[in-house]
């Protein structure tokens, strides 16, 4: 187990410490485990219903992220995955009531209803009035069967929100549990796992995944879920939990709604993006009108990597309640409406070839498929390669610019203006491909561009070999590497300075010339593996780099040779 903890036993007091030192409108209980608005007695002598939440932790930014005002007046953590106990809930109903009474949120767990519903039973004793609402959004497990009810899940959260800006209004305690009932009822969350969790005390991850396998409906506990299957594409998965959602709700075309994409703790931003426009697309393709949505963590299971999606009923009331300010930890500052986005066309390019396009049989496009072929085959190769030494993306950078070519490769300019058809390879691959691959590669193209058409876009095999070299230069002058600081510069001065010398000697015609460029490519590549790195991403990992090739390196003559067979091909006697 790795995680970044002092004591197993102090991971709740520690998280909790580091929570209210980065926020001074919280304040925690001495001695408790419990975090409270800092101004909770001034609010309670305001006459404001105060909002309790909480159970186990791991859920974070819930429930201490959502104390604050507009939301929560406390929060009760209990250990990891654990509910608190009767005696730290009614601490903190003590610690937050007023005149106005308390609501208790709970999720639909045992552990928790016993809990807070004995601590509530105690708190009325005393005179404290007291009202809870169970939240059951997990729509995975039936309505009614043979289990402890439906979970509560991410759209707790929701509940928190509207209740609590509720009572910020100053509503009575009775309408604010009413309020709070009729969200959770018009709630419903489904949630997917990619991988299991691990809880500290534990050690070990709760269930184990197979790196193809994805788990359906799971809780937040770290339990396995109500099934197993095989991990598919994001706009399927989405599909699946807002079809399960939206029939538990009854969702009809015209139903306006606010979705929640909740990430279970340990999945990137990027694919919750993914995630939220999936589900964005799928309900408005089916009417269903989306008036707010928020994509983050807003209710975890520790790191376990997965989303849940929830589905809520609305109408212009709640969406007032959902707009209220609301000033704590974790909500979002956004105001949660979807954009209404219109992709503009983008600038059209000069246009370089008096509208011909290349012709299908034509040798430069063969050329230019065969190149593509070649890095989209060694895509696998090249990326174990970077992992050792660098990111890990230099072929799956250099198979998306091989396939943003051969989609846009109709529409390349006529073989007879070669200088425009590297002007266009250039501007795809500068749009295609990201990180350092991309200008590099991007700027090779369009300094041999500018020499072809310098050269009136002259195909003899010495004009190439000049442009070839151009386009190095140009590569060498962005990028500020020279040979024998471990970059692709290590493969193409020296395949471009043999290229040239060889066409100069006039011996053995083309192929012979193509054959020292690649093979001066592969001693450079070879050589790499002895340097130091002083550019490019292996820098950054220095010595450990040792021993290994260059990646880019090795792509350029993996290109070049695709280049020298196709040629062979075409024009065996040269």
């Amino acid at each position: 187990m790795k995680k970044l903890i002092n004591d197993v036993s102090a991971f709740v007091p520690d998280m909790l410490d580091g929570l209210a030192a980065l926020n001074p409108n919280l304040s925690l209980l001495q001695g408790s485990t419990i975090v409270v608005r800092a101004d909770a007695e001034s609010v309670a002598a305001r006459g404001e219903v105060a909002l309790i939440s909480g159970g186990g932790s791991g859920h974070e930014p819930a429930h201490g992220g959502y104390v604050g005002h507009g939301m929560l007046s406390a929060a009760v953590a209990g250990e990891v995955f654990t509910s608190p106990s009767t005696d730290a809930v009614l601490d903190a109903i003590r610690a937050v009531s007023g005149a106005a009474g308390v609501l208790l949120i709970v999720k639909n767990y045992t552990g928790d209803r016993f809990n807070f519903g004995l601590a509530a039973e105690i708190a009325r004793a005393e005179g404290i009035p007291v009202e809870m609402v169970i939240v059951a959004d997990d729509v995975a497990l039936a309505a009614s069967g043979d289990h402890a009810g439906r979970r509560g899940l991410a759209g707790t959260v929701l509940v928190h929100k509207i209740a609590g800006a509720a009572a910020a209004a100053g509503r009575p305690l009775a309408e604010v549990a009413q309020i709070a009932r009729d969200v959770a009822a018009s709630l419903g969350t489904m949630g997917v796992a990619l991988t299991p969790c691990t809880v500290p005390a534990a050690g070990k991850a709760g269930f184990e995944l197979a790196d193809g396998e994805i788990e359906w409906g799971l809780g937040i506990h770290g339990e396995p879920g109500v099934e197993r299957g095989a991990l598919e594409p994001a706009d399927a998965i989405v599909e699946r939990l807002l079809a399960k959602i939206a029939g538990d709700l009854s969702l009809q075309p015209g139903a306006r709604v606010a979705l929640l994409v909740n990430n279970l703790g340990g999945t990137p931003s990027s694919e919750l993006s993914i995630v939220a426009g999936a589900a964005l697309r799928y309900l408005a393709a089916r009417g269903i009108h989306v008036e707010r949505a928020w994509s983050g963590t807003f209710l975890s299971a520790l790191e376990m990597s997965g989303v849940s999606l929830t589905l809520l009923r609305v109408d212009d009331e709640r969406l007032c309640w959902l707009d209220a300010a609301a000033h704590t930890t974790a909500w979002p500052a956004l105001s949660g409406r979807v954009a209404q986005v219109s992709v503009r066309p983008a600038p059209a390019a000069p246009d370089h070839a008096n509208g011909a396009t290349l012709a299908r049989e034509a040798t430069l496009r063969r050329v230019i498929e065969a190149v593509c072929a070649c890095l989209l085959e060694a895509e696998p190769t090249l990326t174990d390669m970077d992992q050792r030494v660098g990111d890990g993306d230099l072929g799956i950078s250099l198979s998306r610019g091989a396939r943003g070519i051969l989609h846009e490769l109709d529409t390349y300019p006529a073989e007879t203006a070669p200088g425009a058809v590297l002007r266009s390879l250039s501007a795809t691959v500068r749009r295609v491909v990201g990180g350092t691959s991309g200008p590099l590669y991007a700027v090779m193209l369009l300094r041999a561009a500018v020499a072809l058409e310098q050269a009136g876009d002259e195909s003899s095999a010495r004009v190439w070999s000049a442009a070839f070299s151009e386009g190095v230069a140009g590569l060498m002058a962005l990028g500020g590497a020279h040979p024998g600081d471990r970059t692709m510069v290590d493969a193409l001065k020296p395949a471009a300075d043999a290229l040239q010398a060889a066409l100069a000697k006039s011996e053995g015609g083309l192929d012979a010339a193509l054959k020292a460029a690649v093979d001066a490519a592969t001693e450079g590549t070879a050589q790499t593996a002895s340097m130091h790195p002083r550019r490019g991403r292996s820098s950054y990992v220095g010595d450990r780099a040792l021993g290994y090739a260059d990646p880019g390196a090795h792509a350029v003559a993996l290109w070049l040779g695709a280049t020298r067979a196709e040629l062979a091909q075409r024009f065996p006697d040269s």
